[in-house]
């Protein structure tokens, strides 16, 4: 065909929507939800209504915030929830496998229809519902009347929190709702793209968020901390020599420090103890060795790094830190799949084939 056009390994600067959700400037070091600075968001405001932002369109006031938090306790309220949860979680003890089952459940048994076939406010719904079970489906967490989010941290950690972890797993998960057209986010673009049903959408996007190159990684940056111990400069330097990458540094868009990784630093600071201490300090060395090795593109921190930091003060074990990441991006995807449903264009690229010709 002659009319292919070749684009970057990756699609690397490659605009492929028009997006009214979130925008991310890697060069200047900042990211915002339709016009507010998430970082501030993430300081300022609750969950639910950043929530209401991404998938209603704006902040609301106090009333409407109360509304909203209302409808979605009443999405998490489905009787057969627990029914549900229960039967999953015979069958596997994997988080993030037990969420697939569980969006897949409901839609069966809900006949949840194509959003191809459903009207603007009907596809809000769906949206609302998905997202409000996922926390039930990854962590048992019925609403209480405490808020998402201190429901799930009370579920996952099996204990009451407390303000201050409350407030900071919910600054994570603000910062961490949306972020741009990553993987899981175009994956999620594409499947709504055929008019396929919310269930879906959201299953395809989870699939691309659980490789360790995208929601994998704060694990895997603890474990960094864990091997490194209390003198991280020899450890690092052994990493680098090998050619292995530091879980937890650089990120594919921004050139600057990480706006989130910035905030989450803040929001461990203010958590404290000896874990943050050494977290700083292995921050510091690989910063400066990382500078040494590439003077001329510095990698930074990213939000992994802190995040895993901050869940684990928050008392979150390793194996849900992915988990928690899904949290919160399924906010971001059912608001990209929200504004994709409304373009009736199918994502359809082409591949340029390099394989032996075809001889008839």
């Amino acid at each position: 065909m002659s009319d292919l056009i070749d684009v970057p390994r990756g699609l690397n600067g490659v605009v492929a929507a028009e997006t009214t959700i979130s925008d991310v400037d890697g060069d200047a070091g900042w990211y915002h939800y339709r016009g507010h600075s998430a970082v501030d968001l993430a300081r300022d405001r609750s969950f639910e209504d950043v929530w209401h932002l991404l998938v209603v369109g704006d902040l609301p006031d106090a009333a409407r915030s109360a509304a909203f938090a209302e409808r979605i306790a009443v999405a998490q309220s489905d009787p057969r929830m627990p029914e549900l949860v229960a039967a999953v979680a015979t069958r596997t003890d994997r988080p993030l496998a037990a969420l697939r089952m569980v969006w897949t459940l409901v839609a069966s048994e809900r006949r949840s229809p194509a959003l191809f076939d459903l009207d603007e406010a009907q596809r809000l719904e769906e949206a609302i519902r998905f997202a409000a079970i996922t926390p039930i489906a990854l962590a048992g967490a019925a609403a209480t009347g405490g808020g998402v989010v201190a429901d799930y941290l009370r579920a996952v950690t099996g204990r009451i929190p407390d303000a201050a972890h409350v407030h900071a797993l919910s600054a994570y998960l603000i910062a961490a709702m949306d972020h741009g057209f990553n993987a899981s986010t175009f994956t999620a673009r594409v499947i709504a793209s055929t008019g396929a049903d919310m269930a879906s959408c959201l299953s395809g996007a989870l699939g691309a968020l659980s490789g360790p190159l995208h929601g994998g990684a704060p694990a895997r940056a603890l474990d960094s901390l864990d091997r490194a111990g209390d003198d991280p400069e020899w450890w690092i330097a052994g990493e680098l020599a090998a050619g292995r990458r530091l879980m937890g540094f650089g990120h594919a868009v921004y050139r600057t420090a990480d706006p989130r990784s910035e905030l989450l630093r803040e929001v461990a600071r203010g958590l404290g103890g000896a874990r943050v201490a050494q977290a700083l300090a292995f921050q510091e060395e690989a910063e400066r060795q990382l500078a040494q090795r590439r003077p001329q593109r510095p990698l930074h921190a990213n939000v992994e790094f802190y995040a895993a930091v901050v869940m684990e003060q928050c008392g979150i074990p390793r194996e849900m830190f992915t988990p928690t990441f899904a949290l919160a991006r399924t906010i971001g995807w059912t608001a990209h799949v929200l504004e994709q449903a409304r373009d009736a264009k199918i994502i359809r690229p082409s591949a340029r084939y390099v394989g032996e010709a075809f001889t008839g």
